[in-house]
């Protein structure tokens, strides 16, 4: 493994720990990435002793500023590009009420066995007398050949000690796309009660890499077949299934919704753009109904799906900023580009779509184009051409009427120094006429247009200048 540690940080800390009489290895996802040929920043170094008296010595020879976290036994510090964080050897046993363990000093043996995953116990010895070394007492090479997930212990066990290590498994398998072997996802299956002692913060952590991985059902798969979705996010688990009545059946909402969340991934590593994807249909097992000569019908789940977002945000503990408002507006929008594409496409439509979506018009077409699964080779290519047209109508207006993030070009104060009234209902119905005016295209999105239908709206209501504000 000696060519995989050139860079001279690893002969530096094998000295230090030569001279210190310890025994030093780099363990865990540098070591991982090693075999899947990854680049990575982050190193742990695992000292049998002292980590953290360790990290300091490494500290003062590298000239470099140590990060102690005594809490959590740890210590880290950066040099040149790398993070290096250090800790000491130890064994853990668990409390059933917490996934905080009782640690003891322990050897190299103890901690590679308190790690969660096979692939992630691998280390690699940095001491002179066997410097590049690789300890992998669980068979971690084969089962990173494999593309299997699977515990150095009883799977059992180490999903009950902690069982946030059972949305490891699954955001490692969908990060990967690895497997998970039986053992552990029978493990999963059984324990899966016990993420009720983790806090949702650590949850929707994992949850997020799970959505970041590069084909996220993978991981969605696995948290509905072992239940632990049905525990973190039932409104999600409430999409599946399929509803007939004379024969007349729906398509399942929840694997649509996880093609389209797979279709936005190829184009997106946009976290909120991908969580509008898994909330664009949200609102559809409250919003279903059969109808005799429609079949089932989801009528305004997209407005009842816009109105869950803050609330699944707040239960999920994701931030309830312009993030959440984001995702809430293109839930809210995704199915008028759909609508258009299938219509006629008239100016007035579409200068509407821009003011409403503003400057995330290109993110909710994304999103529409994803939500196009269709299984229907010529719907799919027709409804795909069609979506092209309204782009480059979406250019061709925003060229010319400037609508995107449109600002008024009359203000109400403009409105009320004009006819010399207060702020009220008269300004707002003014404001209105004019919007509604340049949407339809019925004037030209200008200052002087406006002014001039100002006026002429204004006189309809009983008001008449008593300044120009031209000059």
């Amino acid at each position: 493994m000696e060519q995989y540690l050139q860079h001279p940080v690893f002969r530096k800390l094998g000295k230090l720990a030569d001279e210190a009489g310890l025994s030093v290895y780099v363990i865990g996802g540098f070591v991982r990435d090693i075999f899947l040929e990854r680049p990575s920043k982050d190193i742990d170094i695992l000292v049998v002793g002292n980590g953290i008296e360790f990290a300091e010595r490494v500290g003062h020879a590298l000239k470099s500023q140590v990060s102690v976290f005594k809490n959590f036994g740890t210590a880290m510090l950066k040099y040149k590009e790398l993070e290096i964080e250090f800790v000491g050897a130890r064994k853990e046993s668990y409390r059933s009420h917490s996934r905080k363990p009782i640690v003891e000093n322990g050897s190299l043996e103890d901690d590679q066995k308190r790690r969660d995953f096979t692939i992630n116990a691998m280390a690699i010895s940095l001491n002179s007398s066997c410097f590049g070394r690789l300890i992998d007492p669980f068979d971690g090479v084969s089962h990173l050949d494999e593309r299997l997930i699977k515990t150095p212990l009883d799977p059992q066990e180490t999903f009950s000690d902690d069982p946030l290590r059972m949305m490891r498994a699954i955001r490692f398998a969908s990060q990967l796309n690895f497997k998970i072997a039986e053992d552990a996802l029978e493990a999963i299956s059984l324990n899966k009660h016990r993420i009720e002692i983790v806090s949702k913060e650590r949850i929707t952590d994992e949850l997020n890499k799970i959505i970041l991985s590069p084909v996220p059902s993978v991981g969605f798969n696995y948290l509905f077949d072992t239940g632990l979705l049905h525990l973190i996010f039932p409104q999600m688990t409430e999409l599946c299934g399929v509803e007939f009545i004379n024969g007349k059946g729906h398509k399942d909402n929840f694997y649509h919704t996880l093609e389209v969340l797979d279709n936005i991934s190829l184009y997106s590593n946009d976290l909120w753009l991908r969580w509008a994807a898994i909330l664009h249909d949200i609102a559809k097992p409250a919003t279903k109904r059969f109808d005799a000569k429609q079949g089932w019908t989801f009528h305004g789940h997209e407005d009842r799906g816009a109105r869950m977002v803050p609330k699944i945000f707040a239960q999920l503990k994701l931030p309830l900023n312009e993030k959440m408002k984001f995702v809430q507006k293109l839930v809210q929008l995704h199915l008028r580009p759909i609508v258009l594409a299938q219509d006629e496409v008239t100016d007035s439509a579409v200068r509407r779509l821009l003011f409403d979506a503003g400057e995330d018009i290109d993110s909710l077409m994304m999103l529409c184009h994803a939500d196009v699964t269709t299984k229907n080779e010529y719907k799919k290519k027709k409804y795909r051409q069609n979506f092209e047209l309204v782009k480059q109508k979406l250019k061709d207006v925003e060229e010319r009427d400037q609508i995107r993030n449109w600002q008024p070009p009359v203000t109400g104060l403009d409105i009320m120094e004009t006819f010399g009234i207060k702020a009220g209902r008269e300004v707002g119905i003014i404001k209105n006429h004019i919007r509604e005016a340049i949407l339809e295209g019925e004037i030209k999105n200008a200052r002087e247009d406006a002014i001039k239908y100002m006026i002429e709206k204004a006189r309809e209501i009983g008001l008449n200048p008593v300044k120009d504000i031209n000059n």
